[in-house]
C-alpha cells in the first residue's frame, strides 16, 4: 500500500471514528452532562466531549497497524488524553501556564499541571523508544541514541503542551493540527537500517490519523458546540510530537525540538490571541468558519 493511500485510509477510519464517537457521547454522555460542560470565552455552554472522541477516533487506525511507530502513536495518543482529562476533571483553573505550575511546586503545592508535565515527559520517552528500539538492533544503545530518546521524549510532551495552548477559540487547536500535520508527515527522514520509505509512511500515518479526528469534529468546534479542552488538545500535539519523531533522526528532532520550546517560552510572556488579532491574515485563518 502506498503511502498516500495508507495516510487516505487512516484519515477516513479517524474522521469516521471521531464523529461516531461524539455523536454517541452527545445522545448519551457518560456520568451525565453536568461533568462535561463548561463555559467558553464567549459566555456559551459547550462540551468536553469533543477530547475523548478525538482519542477515539485517532486510536482507530492506529490500532489497526502494526508497526513500532503505530504502538508508540497509540501510547501518546491514549497516555496525553488521560493527563489531560486529569487536568479537565480535577486540575484548578487559579494557577496557569507552565511557569505557574512550576511555581506553585516550588511553594510545596503541587497540582494536576505538574503531573501532567512529569506524564507527558514519560510518555514521551516511552513512545520514542518504541520507535527507536527496532533501529538499534542487537547492539546497546550509544550516547548518541539515548541522546535521540530524550530529545524525542521532549518533543512529544513540548508538542501535547503547545497545541494545548491554542485552544482558547473555537476551531483555533484543531486548525494548528491541520496545519502541521503535514509538516510533521514530511519532515527529514533519515537515512538507517530501516529505510525513509519507513520513516516517511510510519509519520505519513501518525498525522492522518489526526488530520481525520480533526476533520471529523471541526464543524462541532467551529459552530461552538465542543471544545477539545485538556483531553483532545494534549492528546492530538502528542500524536503530532510523535510523528515528527518517527520521521526524524536527532537533528531533525533537535530542530522541531528548539522551535517547540521557544513557542512555549514565548507564550508565558506572549499571548497568542494578542499576536493572533494583530495580522490580518492570521485572523482570518483563525476565524474561518467560526459562528459569530
Amino acid at each position: 500500500m502506498s503511502v498516500v493511500t495508507s495516510g487516505v485510509a487512516a484519515a477516513l477510519a479517524a474522521a469516521v471514528a471521531a464523529r461516531a464517537a461524539a455523536r454517541l457521547g452527545a445522545r448519551r454522555p457518560p456520568l451525565g452532562r453536568a461533568v462535561w460542560d463548561r463555559t467558553n470565552h464567549a459566555g456559551r455552554t459547550v462540551t468536553l466531549l469533543e477530547g475523548p472522541a478525538w482519542a477515539l477516533g485517532a486510536v482507530v487506525p492506529l490500532a489497526i497497524h502494526r508497526s513500532p511507530a503505530a504502538r508508540a502513536g497509540l501510547l501518546a495518543t491514549t497516555a496525553a488524553a488521560s493527563l489531560g482529562a486529569l487536568d479537565d476533571h480535577v486540575g484548578s483553573t487559579a494557577v496557569k501556564g507552565l511557569r505557574g505550575h512550576l511555581a506553585a511546586l516550588r511553594r510545596g503545592e503541587p497540582t494536576t499541571g505538574v503531573v501532567k508535565i512529569v506524564g507527558l515527559a514519560a510518555t514521551g520517552v516511552l513512545a520514542t523508544a518504541l520507535i527507536d528500539r527496532p533501529r538499534w538492533g542487537s547492539a546497546r544503545p550509544g550516547a548518541a541514541e539515548l541522546l535521540g530518546l530524550l530529545v524525542g521524549g521532549a518533543v512529544v510532551a513540548g508538542a501535547a503542551n503547545l497545541v494545548n495552548l491554542f485552544d482558547l477559540r473555537p476551531g483555533r487547536a484543531l486548525k494548528v493540527v491541520l496545519l502541521t500535520a503535514p509538516l510533521t508527515a514530511t519532515l527529514g527522514p533519515g537515512r538507517d537500517q530501516v529505510g525513509p520509505p519507513a520513516r516517511t509512511r510510519d509519520a505519513a500515518t501518525l498525522a492522518s490519523a489526526a488530520v481525520g479526528a480533526s476533520l471529523g469534529l471541526l464543524p462541532d468546534d467551529l459552530a461552538g458546540r465542543s471544545m477539545l479542552g485538556d483531553t483532545g488538545a494534549n492528546a492530538a500535539g502528542a500524536l503530532l510530537g510523535t510523528a515528527v519523531v518517527a520521521g526524524c533522526r536527532l537533528p531533525g528532532r533537535a530542530a522541531a525540538l528548539a522551535i517547540l520550546t521557544g513557542l512555549v517560552l514565548a507564550s508565558e510572556r506572549v499571548s497568542f490571541t494578542a499576536v493572533i488579532e494583530a495580522s490580518p491574515v492570521l485572523r482570518a485563518v483563525d476565524a474561518w468558519g467560526r459562528a459569530t
